[in-house]
């Protein structure tokens, strides 16, 4: 055993021990590549604008797309927004997804939710959307190759994956194509989320969301009178400012201003004030 055996022992943690042991600061991605840093979206939302799709299109590899929002992209830039190759509107496929009373996204066949662990797949000469688990059972399996909703010949390979559990990597959107070259539409007409008060309800039950179809409809904004801006005259004038030139001063909150302004004594002070003298009263008796 030799002495200098613990000469690396320090009483600190040094910054690969940190980096790489402990939690600290992940690794870079334009260092240690496109796996450094894995932010998932979700299956329900549009790969473009990265918000929840309404009108859901999707490529031959599964990436949805909210129509609504791709096509000024494709018109501006003629590219797949998640791999950069060339696409066109044509290739798209108009995806049917079902939605349940809850207003969750479910499989038509099996009844049951979609989730962020649920392997979905879509027919791509309907556009129908259901789980692998159906699909499995009642067209691999029996080799049954027609569509579970409208009965229509297809093949397998005419199955578009919309998400596998066991191969995540194409919803970490920030390896999408639009998101490392920071490709944007300007008109902020298309980007609807940001702007929508309902963007950030992820989900909502029925009664929820009738009630607040109901509270659009009929809710009116209330009327706010205009304040009457009082105005210091000889009668009601103090002796003393309102004290706005050293708030201004003094705050960052108020406005700056330079001129005194003297304050507007109450109603009641400058009524009793005349009561307080004395007068004269002339009492006639007949």
């Amino acid at each position: 055993m030799g002495k200098k055996q613990h000469q690396k022992d320090k009483l600190y943690l040094t910054f690969t021990e940190w980096s790489t042991l402990y939690g600290g600061k992940k690794a870079n991605q334009a260092q240690f590549g496109s796996n450094s840093e894995f932010r998932r979206l979700p299956f329900d939302h549009c790969a473009l604008s990265l918000q929840p799709f309404e009108n859901p299109y999707c490529d031959a590899h599964g990436n949805i797309f909210d129509l609504m929002v791709l096509l000024p992209f494709l018109k501006k830039y003629k590219v797949n927004p998640i791999t950069g190759e060339k696409l066109d509107a044509k290739q798209l496929t108009k995806l049917n997804f079902t939605k349940n009373g809850e207003g969750k996204y479910h499989c038509p066949v099996l009844y049951k939710v979609f989730n962020a662990n649920s392997h979905i797949v879509a027919n791509k000469l309907t556009g129908n959307v259901f789980s692998f688990e159906a699909v499995e059972e009642l067209n691999i399996k029996p080799k049954s190759w027609k569509d579970l909703l409208t009965d229509q010949p297809f093949t397998r390979n005419d199955l578009i994956t919309i998400q596998d559990p066991k191969n995540l990597k194409k919803f970490n959107f920030v390896d999408f194509h639009h998101v490392k070259n920071n490709l944007k539409i300007e008109d902020e007409e298309l980007i609807r989320a940001p702007h929508d008060p309902n963007a950030r309800l992820k989900s909502t039950n029925a009664q929820t969301r009738d009630s607040i179809q109901e509270l659009n409809k009929t809710y009116v904004a209330a009327e706010t009178e205009s304040a009457v801006i009082k105005k210091a005259d000889s009668v009601n004038a103090a002796h003393y400012s309102t004290g706005a030139v050293a708030a201004g001063f003094t705050s960052t909150v108020m406005p700056v201003l330079t001129v005194h302004e003297a304050a507007i004594r109450d109603e009641d002070s400058v009524r009793y004030e005349r009561i307080k003298k004395k007068g004269k009263s002339n009492n006639h008796i007949s």
